[in-house]
This record gives C-alpha cells, structure tokens and sequence, in this order.
C-alpha cells in the first residue's frame, strides 16, 4: 500500500482533465448509483425489500432462541421468565449475574469484572433494560432495580479500576477494597444516552439522567439531572401520574 499511497495523494492534489475524469470513475466505483427504475418493478421490489429485513430478523430469532439466550444463561447465576437479549453478551471475569423477570439486555452490552473482591454481583431486577453498547464494570456490586431504563452508549463502573497513587498505577496493582463502592439505580430511574455513572453513587426513583451527562454523585429521587458533573436541574419531575393530587376548588366554587 505504501507504493500505492505518493501516487493517490498525487492524483488527489492534481487537477488536470485526466485527474478529474480519473476521480470520477474511482467515485462512482465506490459510490455507485442507478437511473430511475420504472414504477413497474416497484412493487416487487419492495416485497424484496421486507423480505430481505424479515429473513434477517428471522435468522436472528432462531440464532438468540436456540445459541445466544443458552449460552449467556450459563453464564448468570440466576435466570428469570422473558428475559430478552439482543445480543451475545461479553462477560469477563467472577462477577454472578442475577435476570431478573422481563429485564434485558441490548446487542454489544459488555460485562467486566476484575478480581479484585470475592463474588462481585450485577443485579437486573425485574423489567430493568440495559441498552446497545453499554459497558458495566463491576468489582463489587451493580443494581438496577424494577424498570430502570438504561439508554445506548452508557458506562456505569463501582471502581476506577486502578488505585489513586501514582507510584501504585505505574506498578500494575489492583485498585484498594474501600475505593470499590456500589452502584445502585432506583426503580423508573431512565439513564439517557451517553451517561457514565460512576462509582458509589445512588440515583433516587423515577430520576432522569441527561444525555451524556458524568454522575459522580447521588441524585434524588424524582429529579431532572445534567452536565458534567451532572447536576440536578429540576425537582419533583416525572413523578407517577397516579401520585398527583386533585387540585383544591377556587374560593367560592364548590367543588365537584
């Protein structure tokens, strides 16, 4: 590739009639485009279309049914009824997995475990979701409890993964018991896009976490927080419907 490389930054920098009608050829080979179909081939098309999608769904069913779901179920210490994966996870390490009834976990979710503690635990509680490419590492204990949602992207980690002293990094040794603090994510917590959770913190019920937000710290329960460090916006946000209270009659209405 290297005899290759001083011609094409050439041919690159050139502008000379050759060199363009040269770029336009390697353009349309790597980029290539059709003219206009008739409307007569399009309703065959289009069947050959969803037929495309569906044979790819259906072959990805049988692969998590009968290969997927089998094998990461041996991997968790305890299993629950309709547990859904969307892909083979990536688990390393001692740490017992706990599914709890109808939690899940999206494609490329990665599970890392040192050992460092005797039994680190991750706990899915029931309907906790994990979203596509998540990273949980854990050294101690992670808990998600009944229906947290956990969006794409995230990373959430009990430990650093190394000590604080410098001398002690540079040396290769495993990161102190007391600076390894348990995660916990209350019920109808929704965690966006993005967000890294750190170690030893709490985050209340029903709290939301901002895209892309860094929580180095608790946040109440039923809260809108943000930013690095995340920082709670707004309080008594997104609590239950079924918790709001009938609004008093103005002075002078009788209620109805």
């Amino acid at each position: 590739m290297n005899f290759f490389n001083p011609h094409l930054l050439r041919l690159k920098r050139s502008d000379s009639a050759f060199a363009r009608f040269l770029k336009r050829v390697l353009f349309r080979f790597y980029y290539p485009a059709l003219p206009p179909l008739p409307r007569l081939l399009m309703p065959g098309l289009r069947c050959l279309y969803h037929f495309h999608f569906l044979t790819i769904s259906v072959f990805r069913w049988i692969l998590t049914v009968f290969y997927r779901n089998p094998l990461f179920q041996s991997k968790c210490a305890s299993f629950g009824r309709g547990v859904y994966i969307g892909g083979l996870p990536y688990v390393t390490g001692p740490v017992e997995i706990h599914m709890g009834n109808g939690s899940g976990l999206g494609e490329k979710v990665s599970i890392l475990s040192g050992r460092i503690l005797d039994r680190p635990q991750l706990v899915l509680k029931e309907h906790a979701g994990v979203g596509t490419n998540a990273i949980i590492t854990v050294n101690r204990e992670v808990i998600l409890e009944e229906h947290v949602t956990i969006s794409w992207d995230c990373r959430i980690s009990d430990s650093d993964g190394h000590p604080r002293e410098a001398d002690l990094r540079a040396a290769g040794k495993p990161p102190d018991a007391k600076d390894i603090r348990p995660v916990r994510i209350c019920r109808h917590a929704w965690i966006g896009n993005g967000c890294y959770i750190m170690k030893g913190v709490t985050i209340g019920e029903g709290a939301i976490i901002g895209a892309n937000s860094v929580v180095i710290s608790n946040i109440p329960p039923y809260s809108l927080a943000l930013g690095n460090p995340a920082e709670v916006i707004l309080r008594n946000f997104g609590r239950p419907s079924t918790a709001r209270k009938a609004q008093p009659a103005p002075p002078g209405q009788a209620a109805e």
